[in-house]
């Protein structure tokens, strides 16, 4: 299997950057909380969240969402911290790749019990397989691949199609 870099560390933080400009100018005066799912969601949510402090001067509240992707309904749906900072709050559920929609789905829901105003959603890659009727309100890069193919991001290096 061959390692294709798709995007570089440079173009990724454009991206991330222009998700954060849009994120503030549909939710000027907003509340935010930042939720990432996994490990590369948080890292996503995170740079976000940076540069939402750059622009309004207001750091946001960043929470990790935990769940088995494989079998989400094994195991708990879990969130770090204070839930409690959620509610009633504009959420922005981040994930760095939307394939299916399945794991957004999933953690949509456990969003849902939350009580929360709103939620929206950011990822840095959306590839074109969704099974799922998730929608990304905030996309940095759409790439069509075939279902075998494998998006990975690699942080500091930017987004690799195997």
């Amino acid at each position: 299997m061959s390692n294709n870099q798709i995007l570089t560390q440079p173009k990724v933080d454009q991206i991330v950057r222009r998700i954060g400009y849009q994120i503030y100018e549909n939710n000027m005066g907003e509340d935010l909380v930042l939720v990432g799912v996994d490990a590369g969601g948080r890292k996503l949510a995170d740079q976000i969240n940076k540069t939402l402090k750059e622009i309004s001067g207001k750091k946001s509240i960043c929470h990790t969402i935990s769940l088995d992707k494989e079998n989400p309904l094994n195991k708990d749906i879990l969130i770090d911290g204070d839930v409690s900072d959620l509610k009633n709050k504009s959420v922005i559920l981040c994930d760095d790749v939307l394939n299916s929609g399945r794991t957004l789905a999933y953690s949509l829901t456990k969003l849902l019990t939350l009580h929360v105003k709103k939620v929206e959603t950011a990822v840095l890659v959306l590839r074109t397989h969704g099974r799922f009727p998730i929608y990304a309100n905030y996309k940095g890069y759409e790439l069509s691949t075939t279902i075998k193919e494998h998006v990975e991001v690699k942080p500091g290096e930017g987004v690799f199609l195997n």
